[in-house]
């Protein structure tokens, strides 16, 4: 692919990424059916996803521009799925649907695209629309970044002359406010966590919310700005100097959506970042995801990460999921004539090696390769979605060699517990899962926590100029085993390295099953095996990379 500077270049990317969709359409288009592999709702749903989610980046696209083509698959899908007496019909919500979801990228779209659709309906078409949409406003969100689902649909509605829920508005916008922690960090839900779900969620509405809102509700949209600004010179952190991304947490199958924030800011015209700098990440970032082998034979994005995965995937990941990452095109809502297609794409500014973020919980380093590593304290509350653990719980987590789900606990290889200090007991491998309290000092994470009844572990994160040190107190009640566990890395490679500071240590490799990594299919794990004694063990392992 060559270099992406102008609108034009963007849009491409972008027909490119869509245009094999268009033999999987329904016969009226409403749905959008892309793969045998269900979610947790029902394969109609999944089928009215598949026909949303492309929105993300053609209603950018459709701010300012035409293509009469998809205009009229849209059209005609819009219509049949919003009709009751349709075959198609997209059918009535029911509290939580993941239909509501959905709503966003359609209000999304009418949104930027003005009457462009509405206009060649008829009268009856339009109700139709709407009183779908509406119904938003008569089921209920989940509390967490859904509750902008429903202010952006009654946004829309509001824009568009209809009736819509000003009261249950300004309730959910309080609720996005009490999710807000400071300095421009929010969390995905009053008990969630700081993940992917701030940039592309939390901050990309709350922006889309901003430039259309801003005449009605100054004083919000202004806060919302100055969020996503604090935000933005912080969220620099999370990328390498080549493209990618540190994976980190859940929905990671939305691949290029991570970069989709700056794209947003360019939309609302803010700058925490020079326009040079953001234009770099955006550029980068999808060059890094189109060079990975992420679709399939017909040119579909695949559920996965870095290659087509489905044991790292959520229960929510139908096979339309992934078309979320189209978020990242939403700076196609700029004119061709704007000053982001004349600016240069700009590398990574200088950050500092390591710099810690209290409110998100974690501490993020620059390597001196260019790649970045977030160690955060770890997961608080709970098992709620598929391998909350790996998302949330390891020690570190790395641009550079990503991190491995579980297959199983019974042994290690099916385990594959990298970056983390794990248990081998009665022949089964037990990890850190949530933790009991923990805290950032002086650019170290300290933190509590327990694998199984009768182990209590305390564990200090130190960051240093060639990887990190733990250290780490185990109260054992009973013998048995624990390996420190570096990154995993591909076959052979030998690209990090772990060593016994303190303790009882030996250096092992040790092979892991096919797939267990986001990056690489085949990977093993370079760990120091201690034997644990009851009492009271302290151990320190280096970890370099």
């Amino acid at each position: 692919m060559e270099n992406i500077m102008s609108r034009q270049d963007m849009a491409d990317v972008l027909f490119d990424l869509i245009e094999p969709l268009k033999k999987y359409y329904s016969k009226t288009k409403a749905w959008l059916n892309l793969g045998a592999t269900s979610a947790h709702y029902p394969d109609t749903s999944a089928w009215v996803e598949g026909f949303s989610r492309p929105l993300w980046g053609l209603g950018s696209y459709l701010a300012h521009s035409g293509n009469e083509e998809w205009e009229r698959i849209y059209l005609q899908g819009l219509t049949s799925g919003t009709d009751p007496e349709s075959e198609e019909y997209w059918g009535d919500c029911v509290p939580y649907d993941q239909k509501l979801v959905e709503m966003a990228a359609i209000a999304y779209t009418l949104l930027w695209t003005g009457k462009k659709f509405t206009n060649r309906m008829t009268e009856q078409q339009k109700n139709n629309l709407f009183s779908w949409l509406s119904q938003i406003n008569r089921n209920p969100c989940h509390n967490c970044n859904w509750r902008f689902f429903h202010i952006l649909v009654n946004v829309a509605l509001k824009k568009a002359d209809r009736e819509y829920d000003k009261k249950g508005m300004e309730e959910s916008l309080g609720f996005i406010d009490e999710c807000y922690v400071g300095n421009g960090w929010y969390i995905d839900g009053t008990d969630g966590q700081a993940d992917y779900y701030i940039p592309f969620a939390m901050h990309f509405y709350g922006l889309v919310y901003a430039v259309f809102m801003k005449d009605s509700d100054p004083e919000r949209c202004q806060r919302y700005l100055d969020r996503a600004e604090k935000f933005g010179k912080d969220f620099i952190y999370w990328f390498s100097e080549e493209g990618g991304a540190v994976p980190y947490g859940r929905s990671l199958t939305y691949r290029f959506a991570q970069a989709s924030f700056y794209s947003a800011c360019v939309m609302a015209g803010i700058e925490p970042l020079p326009l040079g700098v953001m234009k770099g990440i955006i550029v980068r970032h999808l060059k890094y995801w189109l060079g990975k082998p992420i679709f399939d034979h017909d040119g579909v994005l695949t559920i996965g990460y870095e290659y087509p995965n489905l044991s790292m995937a959520e229960s929510y990941n139908a096979p339309g999921s992934p078309y979320w990452a189209l978020k990242i095109f939403a700076c196609l809502t700029l004119s061709e004539n704007h000053d982001f297609w004349k600016a240069e794409p700009l590398p990574l500014p200088e950050t500092e090696k390591v710099k810690s973020f209290p409110e998100a919980g974690h501490i993020v380093q620059r390597t001196k390769d260019g790649h970045a590593v977030l160690f955060p304290l770890g997961l608080q509350a709970g098992h709620v979605h598929t391998h909350m653990e790996e998302k949330y719980s390891k020690f570190a987590y790395s641009s550079k060699f990503g991190f491995s789900i579980m297959r199983s606990c019974c042994n290690f290889w099916e385990a594959a517990p990298d970056s983390v200090l794990s248990f081998e007991i009665d022949g089964h491998i037990f990890v850190r899962r949530t933790i009991d309290s923990g805290y950032i000092e002086d650019n170290k994470l300290i933190t509590h926590w327990s694998p199984f009844m009768g182990i209590r572990v305390r564990t200090e994160i130190i960051p240093t100029d060639n990887g990190h040190i733990r250290k780490h107190t185990i109260q054992s009640d009973y013998d048995c085993i624990a390996y420190d566990s570096g990154f995993a890395v591909e076959q052979n490679s030998g690209l990090c390295t772990v060593k016994a500071v303190q303790g009882r240590g030996e250096a092992l490799v040790l092979g892991v099953d096919p797939n267990t990594n986001l990056l690489r299919t085949k990977t093993e794990i370079p760990t120091v095996k201690y034997i644990i004694q009851k009492g009271i063990n302290e151990i320190e392992t280096e970890v370099c990379n």
